[in-house]
């Protein structure tokens, strides 16, 4: 605890952004840093709360409280040691994380919670600025070796755990470059490419070995990995998109949202774009699905120079504060406004869309939808919904992007050659905690076993999966649990 009276003295205050008519011309990240000062205010407000429900709110069991009073101590070596324990990509959760561990702030009880996931970020960024951040290859090697499929969060974090019990590792990417999701599913005004290929150096330095271009079950059998390595991890993610299977649905300018902002992401990184050229610009946008994914369209539409831009969900519009439904210290499904919002979009709540309306060339003009009004239970969650009476219209639009999550990875090819056993939601079938599938050898983690979810469980699942392969190659791990490095900074 930095500063017994901290709490009291100092509001809970954000960085400064660059203005949304300004930001809107380039795809440039556009929140600045703290001053010293702000910093050191902002780390001083973490309380001496007892039980810190922010160690079970984060996925990863960070150690916020330790790692606010080294920053507000200005000790910056140990501040990133204590976070660099527990979060491999601190750069990465620091930027993109929703930042559960400030729904369970205690100090979020009754006033606005430690801004987490800001220090975090700059915890990081100053152990890069002073030289901390540095390639830790081990001394010993096992001679095992691991592939992990899938550069993603998932898959960077056990590479780098697996690497670091000292097993040779081989990272197989499909896309041309590494990083899945944190590459090309995130845009570049929320996390700038540089910030991924900078910790890639790292675990280059590290001897991380990736392979990119490669699809395994397409490129390369997957049986082959089984024959040739010791262990496999597979952390492809949950790449199957949910569809909008209505009428009109083949009509020209309807678009998965991963296919729209991965075409953007390459032109920013200057990568040739092949098949068709997906842009907003001049053009009336309808964005179905109002999560985090529909935000990025958003954001992305609005840079590319969009004429209109709507965001469409269908579940009524989320509470501005916790209910009964949300107690503290779970996550709360408030309403949501996002930085891409603040730039220019209309949200619509409780809406249907029943067709896809096109011209007489069969390009999509406009959307036939529908209010919908929902029931809810005695915690005022929805259950059950009608469609409004007289509420059909149309809407003109030329662009449609489908951003309605995802159902489930691709079976064809690598899961197929494998024969790994699915769940019901045709997830890779793999028990949290110990993380083997069906087959011999053959670990699943992330997306891919546990179905679509946050970069900072993916990052979490990796860490995981990675103590118990390093525990079936050598019948015991050092690779410590969240759960063993939160006992140990307790207790001593």
């Amino acid at each position: 605890m930095g500063k017994p009276t901290g709490f009291q003295e100092f509001n809970r205050e954000l960085p400064a952004k660059r203005p949304p008519a300004e930001r809107v011309k380039d795809y440039k990240e556009f929140v600045g840093m703290y001053s010293p000062e702000k910093l050191n205010q902002q780390s001083a407000r973490c309380m001496d709360c007892g039980i810190p429900f922010c160690h079970s709110g984060c996925p990863l069991g960070n150690i916020i409280p330790e790692f606010n009073d080294a920053v507000y101590n200005k000790q910056w070596e140990e501040a990133y040691e204590i976070l660099s324990s527990t979060n491999n990509f601190p750069e990465f959760t620091g930027r993109i994380c929703p930042a559960p561990c400030e729904s369970a702030c205690v100090l979020g009880i009754n006033k606005p919670a430690i801004t987490i996931e800001e220090i975090e970020k700059h915890i990081i960024e100053i152990a890069y600025q002073k030289n901390l951040v540095k390639p830790m290859a081990p001394l010993i090697k096992s001679g095992k070796r691991v592939a992990v499929v899938g550069s993603g969060p998932a898959g960077l974090a056990a590479a780098a755990q697996l690497s670091k019990a000292g097993h040779e590792i081989t990272v197989y990417e499909r896309d041309d470059r590494p990083g899945g999701l944190l590459r090309y599913g995130i845009p570049d005004f929320k996390l700038q490419k540089d910030v991924v290929d900078r910790r890639l150096k790292v675990m280059e330095a590290e001897g991380i070995q990736f392979i990119c271009n490669t699809e395994v079950g397409e490129d390369i059998d997957a049986q082959q990995l089984v024959e040739d390595f010791d262990a496999i991890v597979l952390a492809g993610g949950s790449t199957i998109p949910r569809d909008l299977n209505i009428p009109g649905r083949e009509l020209k300018g309807i678009h998965f949202a991963m296919d729209f902002l991965k075409q953007q992401n390459k032109r920013v990184s200057n990568i040739a774009v092949a098949g068709e050229d997906i842009t907003a610009k001049d053009k009336d946008v309808v964005v179905i699905g109002g999560g985090d994914t529909g935000s990025d369209c958003v954001g992305t539409s609005n840079r590319q120079g969009a004429k209109s831009i709507l965001q469409f969900e269908f579940m009524p519009q989320p509470p501005q504060q916790r209910t009964g439904a949300m107690p503290w210290p779970s996550y709360p499904m408030l309403l949501k406004t996002t930085s891409s919002h603040e730039e220019g979009c209309t949200r619509h709540f409780g809406i249907n869309t029943k067709e896809f309306l096109g011209d007489e060339v069969g390009n999509l003009r406009a959307l036939k939808v529908t209010d919908v009004s929902w029931e809810t239970d005695f915690l005022g969650r929805p259950t059950k919904f009608s469609e409004v009476e007289g509420s059909d219209r149309e809407i003109p639009c030329q662009r449609v992007f489908l951003a309605m999550g995802f159902l489930n990875p691709q079976y064809d090819g690598m899961l197929q050659q494998l024969s790994v056993e699915l769940d019901e939601r045709k997830n890779v079938k793999a028990k949290e905690g110990i993380y083997s599938t069906s087959v011999d050898k053959v670990f699943a983690c992330g997306d891919m076993r546990r179905g679509q979810s946050l970069v900072v469980w993916a990052i979490s699942e990796g860490r995981e999966a990675a103590r118990k392969v390093d525990e079936f190659l050598m019948g015991h791990t050092l690779l410590e649990s969240k759960e063993a490095v939160n006992f140990y900074e307790q207790a001593f």
